[in-house]
């Protein structure tokens, strides 16, 4: 996708370019994203740090057990707009967001990615306090094979018969998985399905991750403030009813889901796609092992069938992908 620029103004479209033709922040709002830097050797371990700290968030989420998932939601939607919204006001990134924003188009993607954003989030969160870890692992291992079938379904792009293939072992696994428990495995599905349509929509808008985050938690801000503040004066329970060590993770939760996005942000623009691909796998590696290891949640025959097959499926993937990138 091609880039315009215009007076240091993001565009997108000749109609976005309308949109900042005459308007007085177009000289001076710094864009909501900015050219594709050089390959550097710093990316990796900064993409490598985001992975790594997504996969073993199960740790912090787990200690905020005792807390209703509604209501941890609500902080973290709450404090990550806390958190980011500084980082906007420094970098003077508002101008840009703003002429960003004047195109419908751009404005319904970053609403529709706010509420689908948060609810992934809950249904993450709600399984990690539930004793999923497992089924939450394998959502995220998922989530790439079903990035493959939108892109092959809605950008027409062409596949390989190896992905195909791919995508035909990763649906027996679902199938097997589906036989096993009796009905759809909800948690995995409902991950990969939600972050899948998420990345399908902020792959149609080209912003920054940081003003993404920021607009996405501000459109679902309203209902996530408003509950702490209903239950703080109508409600049974306080926000800060809580044990000083958990409020504090609470408010901290905005920082633990900022700064893992800002070292993905930075390293995924210094270092390949091949390369990316294969640490993006890190996150449910991680998962699984907490899972297993840590939670000791139970790991039997039908696990090991739907893992591998899922595995099988990915390094299909991976390989077609090394085998083309040369």
């Amino acid at each position: 996708m091609t880039v315009a620029r215009g007076d240091a103004c993001p565009l997108l479209s000749q109609s976005a370019d309308a949109a900042c033709k005459g308007n007085p922040l177009a000289g001076t709002a710094k864009p909501v994203f900015s050219e594709r830097p050089a390959l550097s050797a710093s990316g990796v371990p900064a993409a490598f740090c985001a992975f790594v700290w997504w996969g073993i968030l199960p740790i912090f989420w787990k200690a905020l057990s005792s807390v209703d998932s509604i209501e941890v939601l609500c902080h973290r939607i709450t404090w990550s707009f806390a958190t980011v919204a500084p980082f906007m006001l420094f970098r003077g990134r508002l101008g840009g967001l703003l002429l960003f924003l004047r195109s419908r188009r751009n404005l319904l993607g970053l609403l529709l990615g706010g509420f689908l954003l948060a609810g992934n989030w809950y249904l993450y969160i709600w399984a990690i306090t539930s004793n999923m870890v497992v089924e939450a692992s394998l959502g995220y291992y998922i989530t790439p094979l079903v990035n493959i079938f939108f892109g092959i379904v809605v950008f027409h792009e062409k596949a390989s018969p190896l992905v195909l293939l791919s995508i035909a072992v990763a649906a027996v696994a679902v199938i097997y998985r589906v036989s096993g428990l009796g009905h759809l495995p909800y948690v995995p599905l409902g991950l990969a399905l939600s972050f899948g349509i998420y990345g399908l929509l902020r792959k149609t808008l080209p912003v920054e991750a940081l003003s993404g985050l920021f607009v996405e938690t501000l459109v679902v801000l309203p209902l996530a403030a408003g509950y702490l503040v209903w239950q703080a004066y109508f409600g049974t329970n306080l926000p800060f009813r809580h044990d000083p060590s958990i409020n504090f993770l609470l408010v901290g939760s905005g920082l633990i889901t900022s700064v893992p996005l800002l070292c993905f942000a930075y390293g995924a623009r210094r270092i390949r796609m091949t390369t990316l691909g294969i640490l993006q796998y890190m996150t449910p590696s991680c998962i699984l092992l907490l899972g297993i290891l840590l939670y000791e949640e139970p790991f039997g025959k039908e696990n090991l069938i739907t893992f591998t097959l899922i595995w099988l499926a990915l390094i299909l993937y991976s390989w077609d992908g090394m085998r083309r990138r040369g």
